[in-house]
């Protein structure tokens, strides 16, 4: 899916289609996040005036890159995890005998269709830690970028935590369900507080 033009995968994400979906969405709207990044980092390397932190620059580029290509695969790994769960939707509950296999069906695909989003949240966060230190270290130039990028992951980790939501409402095993929801909130309230941080930074360092 990644590998689609970006007009393409538009179409495929405005169509009646069930995936894509919110959480490919949110995958990639973190991949763009982390790496505009990326790029404050890359133009920060090899300037006279940055040169002190050069070596550090270069070690949050490639775990930038890295992340990014994560974020990437999520756009696929997302689709793939929620299409069990749709086909669980559309099996026949005329009879008893059905509705017992519809809802075993969905409960079983439930738990894929919540850990992709997760991993998306869990990933957002771990960009926003390194976009935080891209700007505060990174070429004053491109701050801009650093505070762009913080906003993208934060809708990113918005999106993500509504569409872990939505199936922990189904979920049936509420134990499970508390798991998924206490590590949901554990994350999204660390990031999205990080992310509101860097975002107000660079807010008041480029206000007029």
């Amino acid at each position: 899916m990644i590998e689609q033009s970006c007009t393409s995968w538009l179409e495929d994400l405005a169509s009646s289609k069930p995936a894509p979906g919110g959480g490919g969405a949110a995958a990639l709207v973190g991949a763009v996040g982390i790496s505009l990044g990326a790029m404050v980092g890359n133009l920060t390397v090899g300037k006279k005036t940055y040169a002190h932190v050069e070596e550090e620059m270069r070690r949050l580029v490639k775990r930038a890159n890295e992340l990014s290509l994560k974020l990437q695969s999520m756009v696929k790994a997302d689709e793939e995890a929620f299409l069990p769960l749709s086909q669980a939707y559309r099996m026949p509950s005329f009879t008893e005998e059905e509705k017992r296999a519809k809802d075993a069906a969905v409960q079983q695909a439930l738990a894929g269709a919540t850990e992709a989003p997760l991993d998306v949240l869990v990933l957002c966060a771990e960009a926003v830690d390194l976009i935080a230190e891209f700007q505060k270290s990174g070429s004053r130039l491109a701050v801009s970028d650093a505070g762009c990028a913080a906003a993208c992951c934060k809708a990113a980790m918005e999106a993500a935590r509504l569409n872990v939501y939505i199936n922990l409402k189904l979920m049936k095993d509420k134990q499970k369900a508390e798991s998924y929801r206490r590590r949901t909130e554990e994350v999204f309230a660390r990031g999205m507080g990080l992310a509101s941080d860097i975002y107000k930074a660079v807010e008041e360092e480029l206000r007029p």
